[in-house]
């Protein structure tokens, strides 16, 4: 048989993976795996190390399992002394074994013939000896052969040997089987070393079996239904129901075609040993999900306005906002500066903050974030190292100075007009007065006001423009202290915790 180190010829749907032949079962099978590694190492340890250790141990398995590909179809000829069951092999098989030079097993070893390349690996797991292997389906069988492509047709010891040897063989492998073929002949087909020792405990496995009454050319055609309709009877009064018995004769080639379709539709469905991994998988996959909520936290959890509303007023940062709005309104000489924030104001706001990003994760996760972002203190003093990067000096305008001492000369101005024009009004009695001085002193007078005006509203723009400046930059320094200390660290958990939950649901097949 080609070595398994060999490199061989790709088959339709099939690749070669470290000299196994592999098909797209066990890519698909593999797949899953890498997935539920890679959860397993991205959950660490905020995954239960019992559930961890569990999902890794069914893992490992699954993936040394793989190893030997599940894509090939196990089946067991079954059978007891004298019916005939390696005939029936050679016959299914169409070779004569001693043209290959494999003799017929005497002790405990088992004869194997594969459909296809590839199979060394998972004949060497089952333990068939390189002696008892044959390799079927070549270049000069065309596509004769192809139906049978990835079966592995198992020539088993006799179940009934006086051997214990060759029952433990039997007993090791029928586990293994997609398909179990129990070999009877007319004389033997009652015998209770059968039916009570192996046909009775495999109730409930009916579809994983068949029955073939073998060496049919010994007796009388016409008993033929009749002995077919009395192993029938004995496999009913075991509990099996729905196992159909076939007739075969491997001298004549008696029902030997209908016994090789039978094996090509089983080659065709999913393998027992991909059922298995598979069903290991799903179970390991529901483990996993166990340690994961049904959904991350919304978006706007991680949002940070709320946290920097409670932090901005903690910090007093709308007071000094005010506070330098209002010297340069005039109103105040003083300018302002933030002091130390209160420990219990962050303490308080980052517990409210982590108490939303947190509620809908498992305790694990929800620790792992907790212990990720920045501490209530350090966090306090990063506050007060942003804070003290905002701007607060002021100064009054420069505009609105020149406005003022402008409004104060016009109304000096008018007031001196005035002052004259009532001087020339009282002297000019009956004489006329000049009038220049009255319009004069009015037109100052609303000069003056106008200015007045102007600087007064000039300077609440310029207060507002300038506290709402204030506040703008403390916000943002409070946010990007908020952001880069909390929601980020948080949003890698997170999104770890969803790379999980995502791999997990890959893996899992509904």
């Amino acid at each position: 048989m080609t070595d398994a180190t060999e490199t061989v010829r790709t088959l339709p749907g099939w690749a070669t993976v470290h000299g196994t032949l592999h098909g797209a079962e066990t890519e698909a099978l593999t797949l899953r795996v890498d997935q539920l590694e890679e959860a397993l190492e991205i959950g660490a340890d905020r995954l239960d190390p019992e559930v961890s250790a569990r999902v890794a141990t069914s893992v490992a398995r699954v993936r040394e399992r793989l190893a030997l590909g599940v894509d090939h179809t196990i089946v067991a000829l079954v059978g007891g002394t004298g019916s005939g069951k390696s005939s029936l092999f050679n016959a299914i098989c169409g070779l004569d074994f001693a043209d290959v030079g494999v003799k017929r097993p005497t002790t405990s070893k088992v004869t194997a013939c594969v459909w296809g390349e590839g199979g060394g690996a998972l004949l060497d797991w089952l333990g068939v000896d390189e002696d008892r292997r044959i390799e079927r389906e070549s270049l000069l069988d065309g596509d004769t052969e192809a139906p049978l492509r990835g079966l592995v047709l198992l020539d088993l010891p006799d179940h009934d040997s006086i051997e214990p040897a060759h029952r433990a063989v039997v007993d090791l492998l029928l586990p293994m089987a997609d398909l179990l073929v129990w070999v009877v002949d007319p004389q033997k087909y009652a015998d209770d070393a059968l039916h009570s020792g192996y046909l009775r405990r495999l109730v409930g496995h009916e579809a994983a079996m068949a029955v073939v009454l073998n060496q049919v050319d010994t007796v009388a055609p016409d008993m033929h239904d009749e002995l077919v309709r009395d192993v029938e009877g004995l496999l009913v009064e075991d509990g099996l129901t729905g196992v159909h018995v076939r007739t075969a004769s491997a001298h004549t080639g008696e029902g030997v075609p209908e016994l090789r379709d039978r094996l090509a539709a089983v080659v065709r469905r999913r393998s027992v040993a991909a059922e298995r991994a598979g069903a290991e998988l799903n179970d390991a996959a529901t483990l996993l999900a166990s340690q994961v909520a049904d959904r991350e936290p919304a978006p706007s959890r991680l949002g940070v306005v709320e946290l920097v509303d409670v932090l901005a007023e903690g910090a007093g940062l709308p007071a000094i906002a005010d506070a330098v709005g209002a010297v340069v309104r005039g109103g105040s000489r003083t300018v302002p500066s933030f002091g130390a924030v209160q420990a219990d104001t962050v303490v308080l706001a980052r517990a409210g903050w982590l108490a939303g990003v947190t509620r809908t994760v498992p305790v694990r996760w929800a620790d792992d974030i907790v212990a990720r972002v920045t501490p209530a203190e350090r966090l306090r003093l990063e506050i007060d190292d942003a804070l003290a990067r905002v701007t607060v000096a002021a100064r009054r305008s420069r505009l609105a100075v020149a406005g003022f001492v402008l409004a104060v000369l016009a109304g000096v101005g008018a007031l001196a007009a005035a002052s004259i024009g009532l001087g020339l009004e009282l002297g000019s009695v009956g004489r006329g007065a000049d009038d220049w001085a009255l319009p004069v002193a009015a037109t100052l007078a609303v000069l003056a006001l106008g200015l007045a005006a102007a600087t007064w509203l000039l300077r609440r723009a310029l207060a507002r423009r300038r506290a709402e400046r204030v506040l703008r930059e403390g916000r943002a320094e409070l946010e990007q202290v908020a952001r880069t200390r909390l929601a980020e660290p948080a949003a890698e958990v997170i999104a770890e915790h969803r790379r999980v939950r995502e791999l997990v649901a890959l893996a899992t097949v509904r």
